[in-house]
């Protein structure tokens, strides 16, 4: 009676266990490019820019590269032309 106990434990924990990790790994798709851009200035001084093209997922966006990270911005934001153009 005890071992079947025991067993009824262990295999709950482990159905909790699977449900966890199905449920953490299988709702997030990860893109390698900008899915939407930002309207916020980056502020941070910036190491690089590249310009992402319009490919579903992806969207057009500039790409601003800072020590911070990566940010997606709108290229049709003015200011965005402007760090573009300061770049250049």
């Amino acid at each position: 009676m005890e071992t079947r106990r025991i067993l009824m434990r262990s295999l709950a924990v482990a159905v909790v266990i699977a449900s966890v990790i199905w449920t953490t790994t299988g709702t997030e798709i990860v893109y390698s490019c900008c899915t939407k851009v930002s309207t916020a200035k980056v502020t941070d001084p910036i190491i690089e820019i590249r310009m992402q093209r319009l490919s579903l997922p992806c969207v057009k966006a500039v790409i601003f590269e800072t020590e911070q990270g990566k940010f997606c911005s709108d290229p049709r934001q003015r200011w965005v032309e402007k760090k573009v153009k300061q770049f250049l």
